[in-house]
């Protein structure tokens, strides 16, 4: 329960203080990919995996999230309209930045945003910046993962938009 509060904590610290237009590298494409394939597995909230063996093979957008978040709902309201004109071209995937006793809270937020892409709980590694994606400062964090797995792309503390999202996934 401990950690579950610190966490909590870690990521209401992190989400109060992100600006919505942060000064340091928000947006900025991260070049070239690396030749390194991330690693995760975050706890779904169906059946449907959500892990980085589940996903290769096609372009995939991850946003973290919290449920208090206005932007973060911006964004998944972007996302949600994407998801629908894609099909099975992109791998969405929603992961809450949220403690496990906050699941059906999680539940309810993707319901009432229309979600249909996967939702999982993001981890405390994920929280506390000790994960594959590193540290999640600002909500939303949307990253984008090439085919294999390596990340190409990631934004935090902004909405980022529709058409910026095309951009950077025709570059794949």
């Amino acid at each position: 329960m401990a950690a579950a509060c610190a966490a909590s904590s870690a990521c209401a610290i992190a989400c109060a203080s992100a600006p919505v237009e942060a000064a340091a590298p928000v947006g900025v494409s991260a070049g070239p990919p690396s030749a390194a394939r991330i690693e995760f597995k975050y706890d779904s909230l169906d059946d449907r995996p959500v892990t980085s063996d589940a996903l290769r093979g096609k372009p995939t957008l991850l946003v973290f999230v919290q449920t208090g978040s206005v932007w973060g709902q911006a964004q998944v309201s972007y996302i949600v309209a994407m998801a629908k004109n894609d099909g099975d071209r992109v791998n969405y995937v929603l992961i809450a930045l949220e403690p496990r006793q906050s699941r059906e809270l999680v539940e309810e937020y993707a319901k009432s945003l229309h979600v249909t892409f996967p939702v999982a709980l993001g981890d405390e590694a994920t929280v506390l910046g000790a994960s594959a994606f590193g540290e999640v400062r600002g909500i939303p964090t949307t990253v984008l993962l090439d085919r294999v797995g390596r990340i190409v792309w990631r934004a935090e503390g902004r909405v980022a938009k529709s058409d910026e999202l095309r951009a950077r996934m025709r570059a794949l």
